[in-house]
């Protein structure tokens, strides 16, 4: 009888059969794979359909717990609510915590005594508020966010107050962080004015600012809108641990924006070439003339460069300025560099500010309820000089502008128009073509994604 088989044999003989025919033994595997493939291929089609299977319905009742079992379960389930709002200025510790549906003495004494705490309430309101309580209104923590305190760091960064409850007592903490930007479109259609439509699309009353300052040599939106003209804005909102802030409405800057005057389209990207920032078109122009149409960033203009009836003496003259109606405190700015050669009273003007520009060119800014430069001051575009008021010759706030050439008075929006204009080298218009397409996709989105409603 010959020697047993066994398991461990029989795998040795096979490692020594493979090792002697591996070429043959590769072969017929590659074979039955194949075969496998061509099998699986043919039967597949004769599958029966699985419409046609039969089919059985399986009914399983479910008991659910008697109500009280599943009143005791919620009854045991701890609950945290969550509401935010905004400070007023009239907010006691108290008041606030009750606007925020917590009711908790202890927290109202700690907001009171603690010194860190008691700014949440102090000085002036707009600070946004959120508390995280309990389902019996015990505050579990208080975060406030409002803006830096340092001057320099007010657009960038902003101040979080947190107030925690730390076992029996609480603990608060402040400290600067920065803002988050985020991208955001809109796009509107005017039917009245630009500020209606811009609210229509629910956009921040700064963006329909910047919008009409960007466009300001070109459109005038005073006398020029008309209804059907369109616009799509690309623009940056600025938020605080994800919640854009409610102070200056949340808005960073335009970073591009279209409008569609009578039928003509009008293009501004963002570009810093590399020494200052400015908008520019698709060809490379900059918007930003030597001159600006308007020394404020946006208001009415209640007389323009035309004849009138006085509204004090009550006779037709020539009104060799431009008005605009705007609240007492409004900020006026001057619309090109220049120095100050005038800075204090004169008669009818009131309180009065006059600028030389060079080449006989000079702008005066008249009845201002402040005077914030002073005589010989080099002062630059855009930069605030003074605030509306109604001091001299005038029968309410508003201020007087004019624009005089060797001492002749012109129409500003005229040399705002043709004033010079910087146009960029080659290097640097073949940025901004990059730029401007990844902004001109996103102006169209905003455009296809806008809706349009009616305003009357």
């Amino acid at each position: 009888m010959g020697p047993s088989i066994t398991p461990e044999r029989l795998l040795k003989q096979a490692q020594a059969f493979a090792g002697r025919h591996r070429r043959s033994v590769i072969a017929s595997v590659v074979v039955a794979l194949g075969g496998f493939g061509v099998t699986a291929f043919g039967i597949a089609p004769l599958a029966p359909d699985a419409a046609l299977l039969p089919q059985r319905l399986i009914t399983q009742a479910v008991t659910p717990d008697d109500v009280q079992t599943q009143s005791d379960a919620l009854a045991d389930l701890k609950l945290e609510l969550l509401r935010h709002d905004i400070t007023r200025g009239t907010d006691t510790p108290q008041s606030l915590l009750a606007r925020l549906g917590v009711t908790d003495d202890a927290a109202a004494r700690f907001l009171r005594n603690d010194p860190i705490a008691r700014r949440i309430v102090g000085g002036r309101g707009g600070k946004m508020v959120q508390v995280r309580a309990s389902d019996s209104g015990e505050l579990a923590e208080l975060v406030v966010r409002f803006p830096a305190e340092n001057a320099d760091q007010a657009r960038t960064h902003f101040t979080r107050l947190t107030v925690k409850r730390n076992g029996k007592g609480f603990s608060s903490h402040v400290e600067t962080a920065p803002l988050a930007v985020q991208v955001r479109l809109g796009s509107g259609t005017i039917q009245s004015s630009l500020f209606a439509a811009t609210d229509a699309a629910l956009l921040p009353d700064a963006v329909a600012i910047q919008i009409a300052d960007i466009f300001s040599a070109e459109i005038d939106f005073h006398r020029e809108l008309r209804k059907g003209d369109t616009f799509s804005v690309v623009y940056e909102a600025l938020a605080a641990d994800g919640e854009v802030v409610s102070w200056n409405e949340g808005v960073g800057r335009v970073l591009g924006a279209e409008f569609v005057n009578r039928g003509q389209a009008y293009q501004a990207l963002w570009f810093n070439p590399g020494s200052k920032g400015g908008y520019y078109d698709g060809q490379g122009r900059s918007l930003r003339r030597s001159f600006l149409a308007s020394p404020m960033e946006f208001s009415r203009v209640t007389s323009g460069f035309a004849m009138r009836l006085h509204p004090i003496l009550n006779t037709w003259r020539a009104h060799k300025g431009v008005d605009y109606g705007a609240p007492t405190g409004a900020p006026v700015r001057t619309v090109a560099d220049g120095t100050v050669d005038l800075a204090g009273r004169q008669n009818g003007y009131g309180n009065v500010i006059q600028v030389q520009h060079g080449n006989g060119r000079a702008t005066l800014y008249a009845h201002l309820s402040r005077i914030d430069v002073k005589k010989g001051q080099r002062v630059e575009q855009g930069q605030r000089i003074g605030a509306v008021g109604a001091t001299g010759w005038a029968t309410g706030p508003h201020l007087h502008f004019e624009f005089k050439l060797n001492g002749t008075q012109q129409d500003p929006l005229r040399v705002a128009r043709a004033a010079e204009q910087v146009t960029l080298d080659a290097a640097a218009r073949s940025r901004l073509a990059q730029l401007s397409q990844g902004l001109r996709a996103q102006l169209q989105l905003a455009e296809a994604r806008a809706a349009r409603p009616s305003f009357e």
